[in-house]
């Protein structure tokens, strides 16, 4: 159809959309489109042809055309904007509701909401739909954590407020929480965490009504800042009492009781191998050859159901974990350090309890045999991943100090380069996506970021934690009988479409059918990229187009990893699924795989996979939250200084880039003061209108910090100018004032410099995963 007929099926779209209770006969939709005469008039008529066979527009008994359904009534979650307005997310498919500030019924961000969808979308001018909400279903947000800010005696009197609250989230930030003089008493600057009695409504549109639950710390106070987050997540950071009690009464080693039933390896040569810095030991493995040529690997994982009993105080709680966290500074555990650090942690020279899968693997990586079963094991060495790594080098004082262990290494270094390739060539895909490390010093405060850099022994540890998930998983799925699997969906049509496209677009050629998405496909691009400017971006932008990985109780496939079985047995001590598989391993050994039991584990598991995953998700975010804020407030202390950048992400309100250390800032379409800029959603790109100056996607770019807010977790960043770009700047500012000062004040719009109709911090940058957690499944 051409490009003129398009137009004007949007523009007749239109005039419906803005009155969708009218009626109008085809000679009203001319007049009012200004359209006369008989090929004018044919055109009209076609293209409310197509607007009815699309269903847009309805005919009615009289010949009068009229809006299709333009009340259906959808329910979604409600994403909100500091300027009041918001969008619905309601469907995969169809794109988000916009909801004016006059239509929001003063929902809160994250509330699930009824929409009344008023204007449905134009796809002929790529404009969604538009509608107001009609009821608030469920609040996302019962409590909150902000700064305490003082009332007079006066005001309390006057208004029965002791004060408010005011959050350092952007989504809740434009909120006062009031907290009445009844609750607890902070001071002023206190970071406290209060419930929401009431919301938002035409009232008070802008505050709510709350009760201060409990006061973290005065926000000046080394390691409130961190805290804030923590609590804000809903992660408790102190075991309630019964809680610690349980724990305390569980015997430091282990009981000569413990040890019937259980296969005894205490002598077999089994190492640790983590951190520097690790204290919770999941795993220990051990490597030898069998006589016919194949590797004998054992994968040892501490048995923590042995001592976290299904339904105890210690189970409730670490179910309600769901995970441990890990910040810069601390671990907030899933279990009690008595635990994870203690009689759970395989700790060398130590006997103790652990569930072990033993492979007979083949030098093409095949598992040709397996046995999982109860076990006692003992570490005989506490190796690091910096120690073995300088082994596998060939550092001569270590090789000495470890002398017993290493040949073994370098077996294990074989059998991972084999693992390794195996999982490559059935199309796994292999990245490497830069870490960081963040120090800081006693008060909490960063005095440097690292990048981590994972060497042979990581990537070692890593194949044969991938291998014995693999193994556990398919011995129970081949046995037809509920089990718990980690999950990795296919990604979305549209993103794999957009990614390739973003791949062509930087002169990576993509192989295969569009239509039948393999990892081989995304493996290809990246390899296609390894070494060069643009690999990091080309990862920034792949892990974008990929679903998020969950538990699940249908073995749906791990996409990532190309596995048709996946699942999570490997870290009991700080992921509660993995207990669950340990506990159901259990479970089936004992009783056997009845219907009765099989029932049992069918009516749990889904519960199990869907609060696991929401608990993950929580976890990383404040994972993320406090990684944002200790890289904020390590550049607080250079803000001025220019650095070496790239161009991560592209939008219609600025360009975010990040430095080398991984650091990620804004520089906001309004400090792009060379040229008077305009975004191109197709190349994700920026283009200046006079200079001609493209921006996108994985482009080099020094850059000068000129705000770091703390506070907010928010970096500005403005572009390095040549004398010339700042002398075109100059020009275009005053141009522009000029402008401003002609329009007497009226609203600015267009998509270009000057529009700050959105403000992005946050929307779409990239987040880089917590060091214990692997792109995939590391650990």
């Amino acid at each position: 159809m051409p490009d003129k007929d398009n137009k004007l099926i949007a523009d007749i779209l239109e005039v419906f959309r803005n009155s969708p209770d009218r009626r109008y006969k085809s000679e009203q939709i001319e007049d009012i489109l200004r359209m006369h005469g008989a090929s004018a008039f044919k055109r009209v008529v076609q293209a409310l042809a197509v607007l009815e066979g699309e269903s847009k527009i309805t005919l009615t008994n009289k010949n009068e055309f009229k809006m299709a359904s333009p009340e259906t009534v959808v329910e979604g979650v409600f994403k909100g904007n500091d300027k009041g307005f918001g969008f619905v997310r309601y469907d995969e498919v169809d794109p988000d509701a916009f909801i004016a500030k006059s239509n929001t019924m003063y929902a809160v961000n994250g509330d699930t909401v009824e929409v009344k969808i008023t204007k449905p979308s134009n796809p002929w001018i790529d404009k969604g739909p538009e509608g107001e909400i009609v009821k608030i279903v469920e609040r996302a947000l019962t409590k909150a954590v902000g700064e305490f800010h003082a009332y007079s005696d006066a005001q309390v009197e006057k208004t029965g407020h002791y004060g408010y609250v005011q959050s350092h989230e952007k989504k809740i930030a434009s909120y006062m929480i009031f907290i009445s003089d009844k609750g607890l008493h902070p001071q002023i600057g206190d970071m406290v965490q209060v419930s929401i009695d009431e919301y938002p409504n035409v009232k008070h549109p802008q505050s709510m009504e709350g009760t201060a639950l409990e006061i973290i710390g005065n926000k000046n106070d080394p390691g409130v800042d961190i805290m804030s987050i923590v609590v804000d997540n809903d992660i408790n950071p102190e075991f309630p009492s019964e809680v610690l009690k349980e724990a305390e009464s569980i015997p430091d080693h282990v009981l000569e009781s413990d040890r019937v039933g259980r296969h005894d390896l205490t002598k077999n040569m089994v190492i640790t191998i983590d951190g520097d810095d690790s204290k919770d030991f999941d795993d220990a493995v051990g490597l030898d050859m069998l006589p016919n040529g194949n590797f004998h690997l054992e994968v040892d994982i501490a048995d923590v159901t042995h001592y976290v009993k299904e339904g105890s105080p210690l189970d409730q709680e670490a179910y309600a974990r769901g995970t441990s966290t890990y910040l810069v500074d601390r671990v907030i555990p899933m279990l009690p350090f008595r635990l994870s650090n203690g009689i759970c942690s395989l700790n060398p020279g130590e006997d103790r309890l652990a569930l072990t899968c033993e492979m007979e693997i083949d030098h093409q990586g095949n598992v040709i045999k397996h046995e999982i079963y109860p076990s006692v094991i003992q570490s005989k060495y506490r190796m690091t991943y910096n120690n073995v790594n300088q082994i596998l080098d060939g550092d001569e004082e270590l090789t000495e100090e470890y002398s017993p262990v290493v040949p073994m290494l370098k077996q294990m270094a074989e059998l991972h380069e084999i693992l390794f390739n195996k999982r490559h060539e059935r199309g796994a895909i292999d990245f490497e996506e830069t870490e960081a490390q963040i120090i800081v010093d006693e008060n909490g405060k960063p005095i440097d970021i690292k990048l981590r850099e994972r060497g042979t022994s990581e990537k070692m540890i890593e194949s044969f934690m991938l291998a014995a998930n693999e193994t556990v998983a398919e011995h129970y799925n081949v046995k037809h009988v509920p089990f718990l699997y980690r999950v990795h969906e296919k990604p979305d049509e549209e993103k794999v479409k957009n990614f390739f496209e973003f791949a062509a677009a930087m002169g990576v050629q993509v192989k295969g059918n569009l239509k039948e998405i393999t990892p081989k496909m995304f493996q290809n691009v990246l390899q296609s990229v390894v070494g060069t400017p643009e690999e990091q971006v080309v990862t920034i932008m792949l892990l974008r187009s990929l679903q998020q990985a969950r538990y699940s109780d249908e073995p749906l496939g791990h996409f990532g990893l190309a596995a048709k079985y996946y699942t999570h047995f490997t870290s009991p001590i700080r992921r509660y699924p993995d207990l669950t598989v340990h506990r159901m391993i259990h479970s089936y050994a004992e009783n056997g795989f009845t219907e009765d039991e099989q029932k049992k584990w069918a009516n749990k598991l889904d519960d199990i996979a869907q609060h696991t995953s929401s608990r993950e998700r929580i976890s990383i975010n404040a994972e993320r939250a406090v990684d944002d804020l200790k890289k904020t407030e390590y550049m607080a202390d250079q803000v001025g200084n220019t650095f070496d950048a790239v161009v991560s992400s592209v939008t219609s309100f600025g360009m975010f880039i990040q430095l080398d250390n991984t650091v990620e800032g804004l520089i906001h379409i309004s400090n792009m003061k060379d040229d008077y800029y305009e975004f191109d959603e197709k190349s994700m790109s920026m283009h200046g209108r006079g200079t001609g100056k493209i921006f996108k996607v994985g482009q080099p770019i020094q850059v000068k910090l000129i705000r770091a807010d703390v506070e907010h977790r928010q970096i500005d960043f403005e572009r390095v100018l040549t004398p010339e770009e700042q002398e075109q700047a100059d020009k275009s500012e005053a141009e522009f004032k000029k402008k401003r000062s002609m329009q007497h004040g009226r609203g600015r719009g267009g998509h270009g410099r000057h529009n700050d109709s959105k403000n992005g911090h946050g929307n779409n940058k990239n987040s880089h995963n917590n060091k214990r957690r692997g792109k995939y499944e590391r650990r």
